[in-house]
């Protein structure tokens, strides 16, 4: 029997529960988080900037850049990725071949935005939108390129931050009429925001609970209570490794030893239990005999 695909694996996650998604800044984090126990991971397009890039997340890096990275995330786990795509990279026809790409890297999910570029992070000013109508245009272009109808096609809208409420839902509506399978609705401002958007909207919905943003960082229990179907936590692992790292260089420049913060780290056999070290090592004694 063929195994099912990463959007049926990532559907029936979220049939009867909530699932919380952390973003996977690289393989290994999303091999930690798969051997947590997580659903879903997410490759988010501010985090990718920022870790890989050392850039902001206005839309700068490539396709071919974004599918290689998502393809080593697919590659290192079995649970389902879901890709922020950004804002397509161009107009409708660039979607479809945006969504034929990360499609064939064996994505879960693809998650397109309605900003204009240059895009800006989703809690900041300044953003500026497309027309419902073009957004409507790229959600269609991706429905017709897939070619599992599983693939999830994600909408989401800035509309709050830059115009009102009420447009993230008109606009929300329209991408669902388009073929949007569910809805990413960004920079809600409190709890009664989520839950007008859950009364409103009848397909799955995604919270983004990212740090330090406009929206409050309401509780998994809150979310499953107001009917979400996923939780982001785009940034969340990236913010806490880069902390750390802040501090470790701090302690070595300081004391000029790593000794005090040996608590602190993953040990030599954590990680080679995390890269499965032992495996390749027996693989390799049985392929050559040694």
């Amino acid at each position: 029997m063929s195994k099912a695909s990463p959007g049926k694996i990532l559907r029936d996650a979220v049939e009867d529960s909530i699932i919380q998604i952390p973003g996977a800044f690289n393989a290994l984090v999303a091999r930690m988080a798969e051997q947590e126990g997580f659903a879903a991971i997410y490759l988010s397009g501010a985090a990718f900037s920022a870790s890989t890039l050392a850039m902001p997340d206005i839309g700068l890096f490539t396709l071919s850049e974004l599918t290689a990275q998502a393809r080593l995330l697919t590659a290192a786990v079995d649970i389902p990725v879901i890709v922020d795509a950004d804002t397509g990279f161009g107009e409708a026809i660039n979607v479809e071949r945006t969504v034929r790409e990360l499609e064939s890297a064996s994505v879960a999910a693809i998650q397109l935005e309605d900003q204009q570029l240059p895009k800006r992070c989703g809690h900041l000013s300044g953003k500026t939108l497309v027309a419902t109508e073009v957004m409507c245009e790229k959600i269609k272009a991706a429905v017709a390129a897939r070619r599992d109808p599983n693939l999830v096609i994600i909408a989401r809208t800035d509309a709050r931050g830059v115009t009102s409420l009420e447009d993230a839902l008109e606009r929300a509506k329209a991408y669902i009429e388009a073929g949007a399978d569910w809805i990413f609705p960004e920079a809600l401002a409190d709890e009664a925001e989520f839950a007008r958007f859950s009364q409103e909207i009848s397909v799955p919905l995604l919270a983004n609970m990212t740090e330090f943003g406009k929206s409050p960082l309401l509780t998994l229990d809150q979310l499953a209570e107001l009917g979400y179907a996923g939780v982001l936590y785009p940034v969340t692992l990236l913010r806490v490794a880069m902390k750390a790292v802040q501090a470790a260089l701090g302690v070595l420049d300081e004391e000029g030893t790593q000794a005090d913060i040996l608590d602190l780290m993953q040990t030599r056999q954590e990680l080679y239990d995390l890269l499965d070290y032992q495996g390749y090592e027996e693989r390799d004694q049985g392929y050559f005999g040694h």
